[in-house]
């Protein structure tokens, strides 16, 4: 009894960090949105996935790191307390919250399922592209005409391309428009896909859609390395956006075009204003700094660990009651 009562005192104080950075969150992103595509791409597009998961993750830090040690450590188990209404009401909203994001991911990987299954019928290999070391990607000719050009699968991802689109390119703007798709592929840009439909919450559909268009910009920007490459790439985009589907892509896919019309613009505009000092701007970012940072937070956060306990434990004795 008395661990399940730090469960669900634990998973309460959770779902209200959970809610609050939510709030917080969406808040934050309508401030913000005017000025979140004027860093480089890449930089944009990995803080806006951080900033969307950032409610996910602090609140389970505040579970495992903060409220449960505090119950173990400060709460005597001889004295039975009687539990209020409002920590169960929150724990079990925590599990139903858990729940529903588990079904929404296992829903979108099904969808998914079901629609490479589609494209894979009559596909064929045509070549593969390198990701790493030991490592390729295979293309994959499909025998449907969408997507015109797209990457699926998580574990193993795969480059799909249609008749249509290989017809429509060139062979300098189909080599283009491949690296731009083994980009997402490095970057994992499916599995991040994944984990955004586990952490759905309401509200966050705008940010969402801001991180998808900074993750095809980054995309553009790593796959091309000087100005020929840009305007072929432009080129690709253009071609492909008459192919495009009026649907959104098919769940856990990267469709190298899709709508809007705007998105499709802006990133054209983009890359027919390439030059060197935008890609070594998008390419000197690193997570140095990022990385002191959070050195210097984890210090603090251990220096005053113990105070923080009490106060954790206080908090948890106030809502109890």
């Amino acid at each position: 009894m008395f661990f399940l009562r730090g469960i669900v005192l634990s998973v309460s104080i959770g779902v209200i960090v959970y809610v609050c950075l939510s709030l917080l969150v969406a808040l934050t992103w309508r401030i913000l949105k005017p000025d979140a595509l004027r860093y480089p791409a890449k930089l944009s597009a990995d803080l806006l996935f951080a900033m969307r998961l950032a409610p996910a993750v602090v609140s389970g830090a505040f579970m495992l790191v903060l409220a449960a040690p505090s119950f173990l450590w400060l709460e005597p188990r001889a004295v039975v307390e009687p539990m209020g209404a409002a920590p169960i009401m929150l724990c079990a909203c925590g599990l139903a919250v858990v729940l529903w994001g588990i079904r929404h991911a296992a829903s979108a990987l099904r969808s998914a399922r079901r629609t490479v299954a589609t494209w894979s019928q009559s596909a064929a290999v045509i070549s593969s592209e390198p990701v790493g070391a030991n490592r390729s990607v295979p293309i994959l000719l499909s025998s449907s005409a969408l997507p015109p050009l797209g990457v699926a699968g998580i574990v193993m991802p795969t480059v799909w391309l249609s008749p249509a689109a290989q017809y429509l390119l060139s062979e300098r703007e189909l080599r283009s428009a491949l690296r731009h798709e083994i980009v997402h592929v490095r970057r994992k840009d499916n599995l991040r896909k994944l984990i955004l439909h586990f952490v759905a919450f309401p509200g966050m559909t705008n940010l969402e859609s801001a991180w998808r268009e900074a993750t095809e910009m980054a995309a553009d920007d790593a796959a091309v390395s000087n100005g020929s490459e840009a305007l072929d790439l432009a080129a690709a985009v253009i071609k492909l956006s008459r192919l495009a589907p009026l649907d959104p892509p098919a769940e856990l896919t990267m469709a190298f075009v899709h709508n809007p019309t705007a998105s499709v613009n802006a990133r054209v505009e983009r890359l027919i204003a390439w030059n060197e000092l935008q890609q070594t701007k998008a390419a000197g970012y690193s997570s140095k700094s990022a990385f002191c940072a959070a050195a210097a937070l984890a210090l603090s956060f251990a220096a005053a660990y113990t105070h923080l306990l009490i106060l954790m434990h206080a908090a948890t004795e106030i809502l109890v009651r």
